[in-house]
């Protein structure tokens, strides 16, 4: 049995499979602290017999397996979390192949294996939501140099028109301080849901991601950009998206066509299980 841990700043989301695609059990956890959420995950766990478990975290992480930090969630502004040595309290409690990266990297992997991107050698995952985060399959590895990408805290070009001054608390307007969901909710008032009929307010929003994926495309030239994250349910983005994409690019790279290049997940959110689990599959086939 493999494991798989999704653990995002709001919910944890742990699950096991046997054959490393179809969920035989899930449970959602409220993120609190870590001793209260680790001893709910524990709790799933202990159900099963597990012989390795993938974790797609929420971060900034430490990816550097020759860092002294290795396994820990890093400089997080999540409350109790900042150097919460994740693998380390995994580890404690069993004596496991433990997977480890980004929850972007891991829904990336599971969509370029089997969603979106399963018939290209690379792509891009991209996560609207709560936060801003992306990752990237190059030749079916991830990739992470000194650290993962932190792909939400790039800049873009502010509109004219936005007096919004962003909420990073790093950067202010930076892509996740201006397009992110709880950006969208602090700049007009009310929750994203209600600015469903404003398009000028999605129009703002797919100004500023596709001024992202255009950076994107020219820096690491992907075959897929796979967009999802809750910001992304307002579907018209997709078409917003790909059309100010083409604006920018004005002709100057050939990329496939659009309706195949910036396209939705196909994972049903179940994405970044999957590719937790693939992850620590490809563990146990090494060991």
């Amino acid at each position: 049995m493999i494991g798989a841990i999704e653990a995002g700043g709001t919910k944890f989301v742990c699950a096991v499979t046997e054959d490393g695609e179809k969920i035989l059990d899930k449970v959602m956890i409220a993120t609190t602290t870590p001793a209260e959420t680790l001893q709910k995950v524990v709790a799933f766990f202990d159900c099963f017999s597990i012989h390795a478990i993938g974790i797609g975290s929420f971060g900034p992480i430490d990816v550097n397996k020759d860092s002294p930090h290795y396994g820990y969630i890093t400089s997080t502004p999540k409350v109790g979390w900042d150097y919460f040595n994740f693998i380390g309290s995994i580890r404690e409690k069993y004596k496991v192949h433990v997977a480890w990266t980004t929850d972007v990297n891991a829904s990336a992997y599971g969509e370029y294996h089997k969603g979106a991107a399963r018939d290209v050698s690379s792509c891009l995952y991209l996560t609207v939501g709560t936060g801003i985060g992306g990752g990237a399959i190059i030749n079916g590895n991830i990739l992470e140099g000194f650290s993962h990408p932190e792909m939400g805290h790039i800049l873009v070009r502010k509109n004219k028109q936005d007096l919004f001054k962003g909420i990073c608390p790093y950067h202010e307007d930076c892509l996740e301080g201006l397009a992110s969901g709880p950006a969208i909710e602090a700049r007009y008032g009310v929750t994203a849901t209600t600015l469903y009929n404003r398009k000028d307010v999605w129009e703002l929003i797919a100004d500023y991601l596709a001024q992202a994926i255009f950076t994107y495309t020219l820096a690491l030239r992907v075959e897929k950009v796979i967009i999802g994250g809750g910001v992304m349910n307002h579907t018209n983005l997709y078409i917003m998206i790909r059309q100010k994409f083409k604006q920018l690019m004005n002709d100057y790279i050939s990329t496939p066509n659009l309706e195949e290049y910036i396209v939705a997940p196909a994972l049903n959110d179940e994405q970044a299980l999957i590719g937790c689990f693939l992850l620590a599959q490809d563990l146990l086939n090494k060991n």
